[in-house]
């Protein structure tokens, strides 16, 4: 078969890339079609395959300004010419899955979330934006969660990648959908060929970008009061402010390749993640390692830790909540081996088999195989 697999945009390796690269795996003469490539930036299996991108990729400073391009996505993802393609593959947070299906063709979406932007998470990405900005998304909201829903029309089967994601696809598409976990490379992040390091100051650990909804200030204002050691990996586009309010006790490390993230999780006391995700590869990442989480008791993370077992979750989403559970957890013990063992369960080659059966299965359904 003839597949075309979309991607809303290729920036960096986060979550959503991992499970594209498992896909690229499953479909090596597939065709990658995204809004833009930021050229080297992904792994060599997705660098690899036929990239294809829209008219985005022209404009200038793209790679760093494609979200002021919001109103044109649904514009541009159309642009693509799907005709011939059997197996129609997105994967989805934003637009993908809003491309243009051929008659006759199969669309499967795995979809990270509908879209957070104009929908639930709408405040928190533009209240403190701009006027401008502000004012414009204001006007564009209900244009956009028109569009997002109609567009999901042409979605044949939805795969969520959480339960709590499932609930939302229902909520604003009232679409059924299958849960499949996203992929974490349990081989990879272990400790066993590893030691760890005897530090006079043991540090707790952040790995996120700095999007407004990941609350990185929130950890930053409860480990700016505790005066305990933070590591923080990532970057983006709160960095500037974050790097503001933080104190001396707060480390700031940029992003880190997977060898030197690796060492990071090692020999932290715990990860510290205080979004609403909608699933979290690095807390599952860290219990793979044999570290405990202290996570935000919403979204995905509820679905991948353990209570009192693999970590501890924190009730309500501000300092106070936060500054409790650190302070609970350096009174607990954890063992290793518990994290490492629920974090088995979500490892990529369950997830490989999972999608490959499912897409078998609607495959041949569709055309009578």
């Amino acid at each position: 078969m003839k597949v075309a697999i979309i991607h809303d945009w290729l920036t960096g390796m986060r979550g959503g890339e991992k499970c594209l690269e498992v896909f690229c795996e499953l479909f090596p003469e597939a065709t990658v079609f995204t809004l833009l490539h930021k050229r080297g930036s992904m792994s060599k299996i997705i660098e690899n395959m036929e990239i294809r991108t829209s008219f985005l990729q022209k404009f200038p400073n793209i790679e760093k300004r494609y979200r002021y391009y919001l109103p044109l996505m649904p514009i541009a993802i159309k642009q693509f010419n799907l005709q011939g393609y059997d197996l129609i593959l997105s994967s989805s947070h934003c637009v993908a899955k809003g491309i243009k299906i051929p008659k006759g063709s199969l669309h499967i979406c795995y979809c990270y979330t509908p879209m957070r932007y104009v929908w639930d998470m709408y405040n928190q990405y533009f209240d403190n934006s701009r006027f401008y900005i502000k004012y414009s998304m204001k006007w564009l909201r209900k244009y956009l969660q028109k569009w997002d829903v109609k567009s999901s029309v042409n979605v044949h089967h939805f795969i969520a990648i959480s339960e709590y994601i499932r609930e939302r696809i229902k909520k604003h598409y009232n679409r059924d959908s299958l849960v499949i976990y996203p992929p974490v490379d349990t081989i990879f992040f272990k400790s066993e060929d590893l030691t760890p390091e005897k530090s006079i100051h043991p540090y707790y650990l952040v790995v996120s970008s700095f999007a407004p909804y990941k609350k990185i200030d929130l950890a930053i204002e409860a480990f700016n009061k505790l005066g305990y050691s933070l590591k923080i990996i990532g970057n983006g586009q709160d960095e500037k402010k974050l790097r503001k309010i933080a104190k001396d006790n707060i480390e700031f490390l940029g992003w880190r390749n997977n060898d030197e993230l690796r060492i990071y999780y090692n020999n932290c006391k715990a990860l510290i993640f205080p979004s609403e995700e909608d699933f979290g590869i690095v807390p599952v990442e860290a219990q793979s390692m044999g570290r405990p989480v202290i996570a935000y008791k919403k979204g995905g993370s509820s679905e991948t830790i353990v209570e009192g077992v693999t970590g501890i979750f924190f009730e309500e989403q501000n300092v106070s909540s936060l500054i409790d559970a650190v302070k609970k957890l350096e009174n607990m013990k954890f063992n290793s081996n518990n994290a490492v063992e629920n974090a088995r369960g979500f490892n990529k080659i369950i997830f490989k088999n999972k999608i490959k059966n499912f897409i078998d299965e609607k495959v041949k359904i569709m055309y009578n195989i």
